[in-house]
């Protein structure tokens, strides 16, 4: 006899239960706490991310690194980056160990914030900082589109894969100065689809801000469209 849809649905949880049990969903920030159903980071974690509420404040630590080198309309990250911290776990699962889903959901989260926001009220489209084709398909994806998409999501804003393209295949920045990292990028980015851009006022967003140099780059060559407002926002922004 054929079992019932219910009947089916209980052994389906029930299976998943067992499952649990030796693959367990843990939180992406603290590796520790099972978060809520659909979710990636617990209720502790969610409470104890660093939030930097920059998106609050016209000048703001985001804005002032960037004096002098691009005229910003806004700039705000998330959270706090400090090494070993929880932001750092979140961010490393993000873009080394195939955790898509911590992008969108972050994205969705500060997009919401964003929305309330006056600073960011007039943004038109969103572009995410682009790694090079070599890169993303080694990596499987991009982490700085999964956040465009989350953003994309709360904000009710279109977001464009293709909005900036990486040409130039660079080496890991992590360990360069904001110079040496500016000299290497500075002509590693066009623009991939320029009608959409001219006129705009976009928003460019990355996972982290250390130096800005990644950043700088990609708001100088968005800036040479026609008309175009830059802002800027990450999931994440250094201190040191």
């Amino acid at each position: 006899m054929p079992l019932s849809w219910n009947e089916m649905k209980n052994r389906n949880t029930i299976w998943k239960d067992l499952l649990s049990l030796f693959y367990p969903h843990i939180c992406a920030a603290c590796g520790r706490n099972t978060p809520p159903r659909g979710h990636v980071v617990c209720v502790s974690c969610l409470y104890k991310l660093p939030k930097t509420n920059f998106h609050l404040h016209k000048e703001n630590p985001f804005t002032e690194r960037f004096w002098g080198r691009l005229p910003l309309e806004a700039g705000a990250a998330l959270f706090f980056f400090a090494k070993g911290s929880r932001t750092q776990q979140l961010i490393h699962r993000l873009k080394y160990k195939n955790k898509r889903e911590i992008g969108i959901q972050m994205g969705k989260l500060y997009g919401s914030e964003l929305r309330e926001s006056p600073l960011f009220s007039q943004v038109d489209v969103i572009v995410p900082v682009p790694l090079h084709p070599k890169k993303e398909w080694a990596r499987g994806y991009n982490q700085s589109a999964l956040f465009a998409q989350g953003l994309s999501e709360t904000l009710q804003k279109p977001w464009l894969h293709n909005g900036l393209q990486r040409k130039v295949y660079a080496d890991s920045q992590t360990q360069k100065s904001r110079e040496e990292r500016l000299d290497n990028i500075s002509q590693a980015f066009s623009i991939g689809d320029m009608e959409a851009i001219q006129g705009k006022h976009v928003l460019l967003v990355d996972d982290v801000l250390t130096t800005g140099a990644t950043l700088e780059a990609c708001g100088l060559r968005l800036l040479e469209a026609a008309d175009v407002q830059l802002s800027m926002a990450t999931l994440a922004i250094t201190m040191d």
